[in-house]
């Protein structure tokens, strides 16, 4: 059985998206941004995701919505939003650097300024950190909606925990909680998870109360045995 409805409507809103935001980009009036969203939505569909979904695209994007204000260039973390998993490979450490070079190879194609090609790719690359120096309000845009999802209620936390098990499922269960739990420290270690005021306000502390209780649970040796 195909997608439902639902997820044809998903995919024509953000082909939608997509081609408002190449135009207003910098695409040129001769170029058609359409095979570009075709190419992109089929690598974020590729079967081995579970959570690096195009619903995890759509939801990056809601939230640059409600965050864009504090963007200084809010087209180019909605670009960067696009293409910051576009390569994604669970068992491959290279994602994001692959991910900004086909930025630099697409949005020349598409006509796209230099310098907004090269603000994308800087922001793609970003994404191995989360964390912006201060004053990068656009790379500040860019992490906060991508980290938004540990601010999640419980249920939805917990699916995102169990959608990035099963992208890793070929990973043993101790190798997979050691991982985790150095993936959990380093965000807890940061001064901030999140730089907007809007993230400070609505996100930081729900999501550092689940990253705790996730690796609480990850290193309990009731759990490991």
């Amino acid at each position: 059985m195909g997608p439902g409805p639902g997820a044809a409507t998903a995919t024509a809103r953000l082909h939608d998206r997509w081609h408002a935001t190449a135009v207003s980009a910098g695409a040129p009036a001769d170029r058609d941004p359409a095979p570009y969203a075709d190419r992109l939505l089929a690598a974020w569909a590729e079967p081995q995701r579970r959570y690096h979904t195009t619903a995890h695209l759509a939801d990056v994007l809601d939230r640059i919505d409600i965050l864009a204000p504090h963007a200084a260039d809010p087209a180019a973390v909605e670009l960067a939003a696009w293409f910051h998993d576009a390569v994604y490979r669970p068992d491959r450490s290279e994602n994001e650097e692959r991910s900004a070079a086909l930025a630099e190879r697409a949005l020349p194609e598409l006509g796209l300024p230099e310098h907004r090609t090269a603000e994308v790719a800087r922001l793609v690359r970003l994404t191995v950190t989360h964390d912006p120096a201060p004053g990068d309000t656009n790379g500040e845009v860019l992490c906060d909606a991508d980290l938004a999802v540990l601010a999640g209620d419980p249920d939805a936390y917990a699916a995102y925990v169990a959608a990035v098990r099963e992208e890793y499922g070929f990973v043993p269960e101790d190798a997979f909680r050691a991982g985790r739990a150095a993936v959990l420290r380093r965000l807890l270690d940061l001064p901030r998870l999140f730089r907007t005021p809007h993230g400070t306000a609505h996100w930081e502390a729900r999501a550092r109360r689940n990253l705790a209780a996730e690796l609480a649970d990850l290193t309990d040796p009731a759990c490991t045995n």
